[in-house]
């Protein structure tokens, strides 16, 4: 599968927002040199690396269109979505209701897209030869609000008396909501004497330079970075279980696998530009997904996503004529 490292590791880029250039890969759908304009897009981090390759991709047979994806976080991406700042938002988990009722009061209506699945990955550093699995319990113990757990041999005894250093998402993260929701039973719950960054990439140097480090992300960021880090299996009650494509699909990576999503606006559907880059995304959904090594859909949920899509559209094709940016 086709790597987007430099995509990952160019941090200025991706903080400012990312305009791709036209070199993408092996997807199906026609291009329209006639299309012209701008689709802008913004959110999740752990999204990013898929809609960004959707852009590229799109923009070899669709030269016209200049489409800008950046990453603030799913929470910052919504602001910025509702304040009618992006044309579509990448998301790690479903709208809230607050971010729901902000795009009401604007008058910013949408539909969610879910076009891929996650397993979120709990990760240490090479060095560590002892966590190959912690069950869900452990990691709720680590990172509960107000948990006082300092040394790896606090949740086992068989561990060493090593200092665990934690890494994770900002609180702006999809990533962090949906950790912490199903971790410690609900979301924003977390201890906060750890190290936050919106960019995974702090998240791999922290936990690959520190033996007692432990982190968690989205798993295409692990697998981007195996060479540096070791995965840990993860055990709900039912025994350990790695993450993996195969058991994010099948369920049996419970409770850490996750849905993935894009919520474009139905306003910005009318234009022709975000309409055809939409299409073309969810046309080759499985091949985009594969080569940003992300988890591709089943049949009955890529059925689905051209069912919801084809509604997003109709909702579009009667909204009022919007002015193209």
């Amino acid at each position: 599968m086709r790597t987007i490292k430099p995509l990952l590791t160019t941090v200025s880029i991706v903080a400012a927002g990312l305009t791709l250039a036209a070199c993408g890969g092996g997807s199906t759908s026609a291009g329209d040199s006639s299309l012209s304009g701008q689709v802008g897009i913004d959110g999740s981090s752990t999204v990013f690396p898929l809609t960004a390759l959707a852009a590229e991709d799109f923009q070899t047979v669709n030269s016209g269109v200049q489409v800008k994806v950046g990453s603030s976080g799913t929470g910052g991406g919504f602001e910025k979505f509702c304040r009618g700042e992006s044309d579509a938002n990448d998301a790690s988990r479903p709208i809230k209701d607050d971010e729901a009722a902000a795009c009401a009061s604007a008058g910013v209506a949408y539909g969610p897209l879910t076009v891929a699945v996650d397993a979120l990955t709990i990760v240490v550093s090479k060095d560590n030869t002892w966590a190959t699995c912690l069950t869900t319990d452990q990691l709720g113990a680590i990172w509960a609000p107000g948990s006082t757990v300092a040394n790896w041999n606090e949740i086992d005894p068989s561990f060493p008396a090593e200092p665990i250093k934690l890494f994770g998402p900002g609180t702006d993260s999809g990533t962090f909501d949906y950790f912490t929701g199903v971790i410690n039973g609900e979301e924003g719950a977390s201890r906060t004497d750890y190290t936050p960054s919106e960019d995974d990439n702090v998240i791999v140097q922290g936990v690959s330079g520190s033996k007692g480090g432990l982190g968690y992300f989205g798993f295409t960021y692990y697998e981007e970075n195996a060479d540096k880090l070791t995965a840990v299996q993860i055990d709900s009650g039912s025994g350990c279980v790695a993450p993996s494509a195969a058991t994010a699909q099948d369920g049996t990576y419970a409770p850490l696998s996750r849905p993935l999503f894009v919520y474009p606006s139905i306003a910005a559907l009318a234009r022709p530009e975000v309409a055809a880059f939409f299409q073309y995304y969810v046309d080759n959904d499985a091949s985009i997904a594969e080569g940003a090594q992300y988890i591709p859909l089943n049949e009955a949920q890529r059925t689905t996503l051209k069912a919801d899509f084809a509604a997003l559209l109709a909702q579009a094709s009667t909204a009022p004529s919007p002015i193209a940016s």
